[in-house]
């Protein structure tokens, strides 16, 4: 078995071109969700926060600075990523659920 055919073999074996699929599936749909999160989600943040641009605030000691607003920033955008992905695991789970009925 030549090594073009030992690849083929591996390819459909792994299902390699389904994994890399649904690699550049989710690289997008991370894009989307952290549009909603920056573009529609944090602007209503920011209108609540007093001062608004709460992503640059920040915590100092002595010459150490603590980017606080930019940590709380990137656990409420992990937050919206984990509920998006949630949402959406559970409606395919969901429908697969009803498939095998």
């Amino acid at each position: 078995m030549g090594i073009a055919a030992e690849f083929s073999e591996f390819l459909k074996k792994y299902q390699v071109l389904g994994l890399a699929v649904a690699f550049i599936i989710g690289a997008a749909a991370t894009k989307l969700v952290t549009a909603i999160a920056n573009d529609l989600v944090m602007p209503i943040v920011g209108a609540v926060v007093p001062g608004g641009d709460w992503r640059t605030a920040t915590f100092d000691v002595g010459t150490i600075k603590f980017l606080v607003g930019d940590f709380v920033g990137a656990v409420i955008d992990f937050a919206i990523i984990a509920l998006v992905i949630f949402m959406i695991v559970k409606f395919i789970m969901k429908e697969d659920a009803t498939a095998k009925k």
